[in-house]
């Protein structure tokens, strides 16, 4: 059978672009809206996308007088638009660094029995001295540190997932037994960084665990990918890195003794999509002409890690920047950025116009039929299994894709036409229920 893409609608607020809100077409409280995200959410089924996203941390992100800021928790949401949607699959942002596993495994669980199997997480080790702050620490961990703590979380979630035996409910009314106990297995897990004892309070769900999603694109990141992630979201600005990054991934998978049709590689792409490529130009220009710049060279300034005053609107990047091995978050992010102005000898103003849509994702201008032709070649050329959708103004951008580039995708026979009977975001990805490890004996995800 051919291979179909695999489409997630990556949601924010008013869209991606910094200036959407400032569109008179904008709602500039969309961002607390649950029936702006449950109109999102329908499109993006009509579009017969294979699930949304929610992204998060545990800080205030940028400044309020920037864009829309602070979020609804994503969980929340999710539960939420699980009851307003039938197939989509539901994928929330949540912490190893600011959370604990049990806590976390139960409201993943919950999710997954809510919606029906639907249920992702996108397991992120919070970078930012701001998040560290807010939960007594001085300073963020780092950066290894970080994904030690993040292995060892998801090694107990795994075990918490899986302390019910499928069929531990015997529900045998006329002898009075609910349950057995037999067929329960607390991890009574002792590690570096956490002790859990007791099984869950919430059965397994439909998918066993949910669709594991990991984002970072460092070594530990995708070390850590390896390992554990069934689908990775990622940041390429070219053909070139993105096959490289690709087939690196794939790489890996097979050496942690994984298949690597069991990891799939979605890019970011926000498309700026006009009738015409004079159109499509038009609307970016519009979105750049409403950037505030201050705003960007404050937070470029913050994340190349240089002192205010340092960026010049009009000239390139100084020289002297640290290396990668000095960041201790984003590393990846750092360096798609500096390697970015580097390579097209970009002004800081127009750096930020080009980090303004995507914060690093291929943004691309153009016609339905050359986003399309984008993402088929990028999809045939082993660069994606798939793409990360982020629309740079909602819900007028996810309409357009949805109306105009999906049909196109359908026509080539890249994306399915409809869903067809009913299936867990396991299956439509092309996964295995995964096995009770308890049962196995083997660790989970081997």
């Amino acid at each position: 059978m051919p291979r179909k893409l695999h489409l997630n609608a990556f949601l924010m607020n008013t869209g991606h672009h910094e200036a959407s809100w400032r569109l008179p077409e904008s709602d500039p409280y969309a961002h607390v809206s649950l029936e702006h995200y449950v109109r999102l959410a329908r499109t993006a089924e009509r579009g017969t996308f294979d699930s949304l996203f929610l992204a998060d941390g545990p800080q205030l992100w940028n400044t309020v007088a920037q864009r829309p800021a602070g979020a609804l928790e994503p969980l929340t949401l999710l539960t939420a638009l699980a009851t307003a949607t039938e197939h989509i699959g539901l994928i929330a942002t949540a912490s190893t660094s600011y959370n604990s596993p049990y806590n976390l495994a139960r409201r993943f669980a919950s999710l997954d029995i809510i919606s029906g199997g639907r249920a992702g997480w996108n397991v992120v080790t919070t970078a930012g001295a701001e998040a560290a702050r807010n939960f007594g620490l001085d300073a963020e961990p780092a950066h290894a540190e970080r994904y030690a703590r993040a292995a060892e979380f998801l090694d107990v979630a795994l075990k918490l997932w899986d302390s019910w035996e499928d069929d531990t409910i015997v529900a045998d009314k006329a002898a009075g037994v609910w349950g057995d106990d037999a067929r329960i297995h607390p991890p009574r897990h002792r590690g570096t960084y956490f002790s859990v004892e007791g099984a869950l309070n919430v059965p397994r769900g439909p998918q066993g665990y949910p669709l594991l999603v990991q984002a970072g694109s460092s070594e530990d990141g995708k070390r850590f990918a390896a390992r554990y992630a069934e689908a990775v979201f990622t940041a390429q600005q070219t053909l070139a890195d993105a096959q490289d990054f690709y087939a690196d991934l794939k790489a890996r998978t097979a050496a942690a003794g994984r298949d690597p049709e069991h990891l799939k590689v979605l890019p970011g792409i926000v498309p700026v999509i006009g009738s015409t490529e004079a159109e499509a130009l038009a609307r970016e220009r519009q979105l750049e002409d409403h950037i505030v710049h201050k705003h960007g060279v404050r937070r470029l300034e913050e994340l190349l890690r240089l002192g205010p005053g340092s960026l010049v609107l009009d000239a390139e990047l100084p020289d002297g920047l640290p290396s990668e091995d000095a960041i201790e978050g984003a590393k990846s992010r750092y360096t798609l950025i500096v390697e970015l102005a580097r390579r097209e000898r970009l002004t800081v103003r127009q750096l930020i116009g080009r980090l303004g849509g995507g914060r690093g994702h291929l943004t691309f201008a153009g016609t339905p039929e050359q986003v399309a032709d984008t993402i088929e070649r990028w999809f045939s050329l082993g660069a994606a299994d798939g793409f990360n959708i982020m629309p740079p103004v909602l819900p007028s951008g996810l309409d357009t894709f949805v109306d105009h580039v999906v049909p196109i995708l359908r026509a080539r026979g890249l994306l399915r036409t409809e869903y067809g009977p009913r299936q867990t975001l396991r299956e439509r990805y092309g996964l295995p229920r995964p096995a009770n490890q308890h049962l196995t004996g083997v660790p989970a995800l081997v």
